[in-house]
């Protein structure tokens, strides 16, 4: 890093301290990483490239996004306007005048307590940022006819991110209007997922419900063209016209339509043929390029789709993985855990890094609820932090055999096993194991120890 007076004046770590305090008794929120990082790199004169190179963030996002807001989270908590130019002056002013005196004296090492499960809210102090991953994410769906598809096991923290993709392209400066409208497919009845003709229907209808249009689809239906016309004309005649700007389109959970083969290949080959449409440009509907989709799925796709008709193999794909050593760390400092290298260590090696797993074992550790001692020990255990997480777990094994000895097979061999492909998909989309080419293991200690005894061998 470059030197600067700054050091003269106060050290960066008191700094971050002052910083810190105030816009915690401002927002009762905590700096976020990437704030710290911006935070460090201008006390060091660098400029905004070189605080994205060493973050692992764009610079266009560092300067144009992370960067404005810091300043004015800082000038709004410090009550006085804060930039790359004075920051030294202020916090360095602000410690003399002792920033903290009015702030409570837990408020700088106490943090508001969230157990987590399911969808981490937009203002959680607790959702950890996969750098690489998010900042695509994020540039991606600014582009015309956008198409970003998350993959992962269940509880990896898709939704969190798809919330936080539309805050993103909410917050961006269009010089339009920007709609955003999250859809799960599980919301579809069992009836609506098995025919085409209802499934498009729902589909239709529930955006426009959620847009707050007028609900045109039972007028506008024509048996004449067929579901996929039908559905494509609505969007171009009744939908895209009316919002006058962006449409970000994020379907959740849309596994639910591969357990369905008879529509699933008419479905994701309109999904495909719209992102092609935006892809023509001025030989299309310009309107398709207005529209952005998301595409939220935990398991591979395993049913047969043509290459050349199929939405998987198109767009920006993302495939989230476990939390590294270095997000596991950082989740522990947010939870204000004084833990060392080694019961870190302790922890992965039990859960494998699993967001999920890892939320709830610093959750119940921060409340002292018990010693991570305590917590390895009972974990695989009816006594343990982990009981209706495994029970959820067991209660699916018990109800679909087949995947329960395909499961029993993993936890019991003592190298990677190949199991037929569909079974081998269905268990890594419940998160139990880890692909490994055509091959699995069981996805971490907590689970292998949990079922070896409690699944009846065939």
């Amino acid at each position: 890093m470059k030197d600067s007076t700054s050091n003269q004046l106060i050290d960066f770590d008191v700094a971050l301290k002052v910083a810190d305090a105030a816009v915690f008794a401002k927002t009762k929120r905590h700096l976020k990483n990437i704030e710290v990082a911006v935070l460090r790199g201008a006390w060091f004169g660098q400029r905004y490239d070189e605080i994205a190179a060493e973050s692992g963030y764009t610079p266009e996002y560092i300067k144009h996004d992370v960067g404005p807001k810091l300043w004015q989270i800082l000038s709004s908590s410090l009550g006085e306007k804060v930039n790359k130019t004075n920051l030294v002056a202020v916090l360095a002013q602000r410690e003399n005048q002792g920033v903290g005196e009015n702030v409570p004296a837990s408020a700088s090492e106490s943090v508001k307590l969230e157990s987590l499960v399911g969808l981490i809210p937009l203002n959680s102090a607790f959702y950890v940022e996969r750098p690489t991953v998010d900042s695509r994410c994020y540039e991606e769906i600014m582009k015309p006819g956008a198409l970003i598809r998350i993959k992962a096991p269940s509880q990896m923290g898709k939704t969190s991110l798809m919330v936080r993709i539309l805050a993103r392209a909410k917050q961006q400066n269009f010089a339009r209007n920007v709609c955003t409208v999250p859809l799960s497919l599980q919301r579809a009845d069992r009836a609506i997922l098995s025919d085409l003709d209802k499934l498009l229907r729902w589909f239709c209808a529930s955006i426009t419900r959620k847009l707050q249009l007028p609900h045109k689809v039972e007028d506008y239906w024509s048996e004449t063209f067929g579901s996929k016309n039908n559905c494509t004309a609505y969007f171009e005649d009744c939908l895209l016209p009316e919002i006058n700007g962006y449409l970000v389109l994020a379907l959740d959970q849309v596994d639910e339509v591969f357990l369905h083969p008879e529509v699933a290949d008419d479905f994701f080959t309109l999904l495909r043929s719209w992102y092609e449409e935006a892809a023509y440009g001025d030989s299309g509907n310009p309107l398709w390029q207005n529209l952005r989709l998301v595409i939220v799925h935990s398991t591979e796709v395993y049913i047969p789709l043509d290459i050349n008709k199929s939405p998987f193999n198109v767009g920006l794909a993302i495939e989230l993985q476990a939390f590294t050593s270095e997000q596991v760390g950082d989740l522990a400092q947010r939870y204000r855990l004084n833990l060392s290298q080694t019961e870190l260590s302790q922890l992965i090696q039990l859960v494998a890094g699993h967001p999920y797993l890892v939320q709830q074992a610093f959750y119940h550790l921060a409340q002292q609820d018990l010693t991570l001692d305590q917590l390895v020990q009972t974990a695989a255990t009816d006594a343990g932090i982990y009981y209706n997480h495994l029970h959820r777990h067991l209660r699916n094994l018990q109800e679909h055999p087949q995947l329960a000895a395909a499961y029993d097979l993993v936890i019991k061999a003592s190298k990677p096993v190949e199991l037929e492909q569909l079974l081998a998909f269905k268990l890594h989309s419940m998160g139990l194991v880890t692909l490994r080419g055509n091959q699995v293991v069981s996805s971490c200690e907590l689970y292998t120890r949990y079922f070896r005894d409690r699944i009846p061998s065939p």
